[in-house]
């Protein structure tokens, strides 16, 4: 399986306030990112996949990379 890097856009709850939060990731398909997110910002924040809105998944190009660790993977 070849994998892509995606750009992720979304926003979260956490208490009363709502955070936008942008995030890069390598994986196979869409599901496998949305999947992750829901797992990294549910165990970090202690939030519910409900309070968890994925706005935009995009794949971008290798040169594209903002990440500084996903930078150094590739």
């Amino acid at each position: 399986m070849i994998t892509k890097i995606y750009r992720v856009k979304g926003t979260f709850i956490m208490g009363e306030e709502a955070h936008k939060f942008v995030k890069e990731y390598k994986a196979t398909c869409e599901a496998d990112i949305e999947e992750k997110i829901y797992e990294r910002f549910g165990s970090k924040h202690g939030i519910n996949r409900n309070q968890i809105s994925i706005k935009e998944i995009t794949e971008i190009a290798p040169e594209d990379v903002v990440d500084p660790i996903l930078k150094e993977i590739l």
